[in-house]
């Protein structure tokens, strides 16, 4: 297990580097130039060319990547140009946002795609599962923003149950937290919980079929002892390739719906520094989140060889 951990952070070091290098190569060829978005429009060339020296950005391209870097291996980020922060510090202030939004649409995937998956394969080809495949069919279709669009609609303009957008934290009102989380969560949810449940369907069936749950039902073991233990156990390998990808995709989604129900939440940071040119904060607000996901395809990793021990690891 040491092993395995030692060599993944080892294998995203390479990946993290390019993140940083293809981000800070992006950046400085998108139209636009920060210092003038400081300056403001009634700014001189003169003002503009002296923020430009103060930042940095009239250096070569190789001596400003030379700088990111450097900084990088002392764990300074830079600051944002337009907050005034570290960029370390500004990303840890939202990312708990994120990150508590991203949990919330995984418990929602989790309960929908796993309990009509198991379902739909329990009853194959009966109208539950042609019913289970329909709706998960029209979960994968709905893009997020849309589903996001449809749900301000009715259940904020017209039922008027909840708020069109804003964000309320846990610690400060968990009932108003579950009020402004619960549509962003669920257009979230969507998507992914169609993909598992179709993932655990014919997981589930390719089990189901298996000589070992043949013999169990001929013992007389109850049916949830057969289905939950014996089946559901020996098919989570592949559902959690699937969950792993899920936290992945819901993490990434967050850019576009955090800024559709204006949550002050990394992806909206993202967002408006993209918008405004502000290169550390876009440099290094995207590597905590490239950072981030390597950390969960690690624990996917390590759920691997716990769920199954005949996983091996070795070195090649």
């Amino acid at each position: 297990m040491t092993l395995l951990i030692f060599r993944r952070f080892a294998s995203a070091l390479p990946i993290l580097l390019m993140v940083s290098l293809i981000t800070f190569a992006l950046m400085r060829l998108v139209p636009g130039d920060p210092s003038a978005v400081i300056a403001g429009l009634s700014a001189t060339p003169e003002q503009i060319a002296a923020i430009r020296a103060d930042l940095g950005l009239d250096q070569p391209l190789p001596v400003q990547l030379w700088r990111w870097y450097a900084g990088l291996l002392h764990g300074d980020l830079g600051r944002s140009l337009l907050l005034g922060q570290p960029v370390v510090q500004a990303t840890f202030l939202r990312l708990p946002v994120t990150l508590a939004l991203s949990a919330y649409a995984l418990v929602i995937t989790l309960l929908l795609g796993l309990a009509s998956g198991i379902l739909a394969a329990l009853r194959q080809n009966s109208w539950v599962d042609q019913a289970a495949m329909v709706a998960a069919m029209l979960g994968i279709s709905m893009p997020s923003f849309w589903l996001g669009l449809l749900m301000i609609l009715l259940f904020a303009v017209h039922l008027r149950w909840l708020p069109t957008g804003g964000y309320i934290a846990f610690t400060d009102d968990p009932l108003g937290w579950l009020r402004t989380s619960t549509m962003p969560a669920i257009s979230l949810a969507l998507l992914q919980a169609g993909l598992l449940a179709r993932i655990t369907r014919s997981t589930m069936l390719e089990v189901l079929r298996q000589d070992y749950v043949r013999t169990a039902r001929a013992k007389g073991l109850p049916r949830h002892l057969v289905v939950f233990k014996h089946a559901l156990s020996n098919a989570l390998i592949p559902i959690t390739t699937v969950i792993g990808i899920t936290v992945s995709l819901l993490i990434s989604a967050s850019v576009v719906t955090e800024t559709l129900f204006s949550i002050p939440g990394i992806g909206q940071l993202l967002t408006q520094a993209v918008l405004n040119r502000d290169y550390p904060m876009v440099q290094g607000g995207l590597l905590i989140v490239t950072a981030l996901l390597v950390l969960v395809n690690l624990i996917v990793d390590i759920g691997y060889a716990i769920l199954d021990p005949r996983v091996r690891y070795d070195p090649v």
